[in-house]
């Protein structure tokens, strides 16, 4: 799996519902990472979103719950390693490629045509 900037195919088909959906929710994942962070559970927590239930994970917030069209998970990067969705001889990279959690939320976007990392800014306060 590729750990680079945010995919230019997000661009046009998920930028636009990803950007509107992550407004909606991006004080809940903020909070969980930081309560996963601080309770030293991981330091790379990970949220898996889809618009179909998953097993990646567990569910933070259901489709609907703050108008939201995605399903959002929160996983960790040793979960992610466990399944083999980060290759053990990849986790360096990952780590040297997450952002700072303060500031990005790492989402595993998970759909048909598309599944990838993406990491996009918490809005300014």
């Amino acid at each position: 799996m590729e750990f680079s900037q945010n995919d230019p195919e997000l661009d046009g088909k998920y930028l636009g519902t990803i950007s509107k959906d992550f407004i909606l929710v991006s004080d809940v994942l903020k909070e969980a990472s930081y309560q996963l962070r601080v309770r030293q559970i991981s330091k790379y927590p990970i949220f898996p979103v889809c618009r179909v239930e998953q097993p990646i994970g567990q569910l933070l917030i259901p489709q609907a719950h703050h108008s939201n069209e995605w399903l959002y998970y929160f996983s960790m990067a040793d979960e992610f390693i466990q399944r083999g969705l980060i290759d053990s001889d990849k986790i360096e990279a990952f780590e040297m490629t997450y952002k700072d959690p303060e500031e990005f939320c790492c989402l595993f976007i998970i759909d048909k045509t598309f599944t990838n990392f993406v990491f996009i800014p918490y809005p300014e306060d």
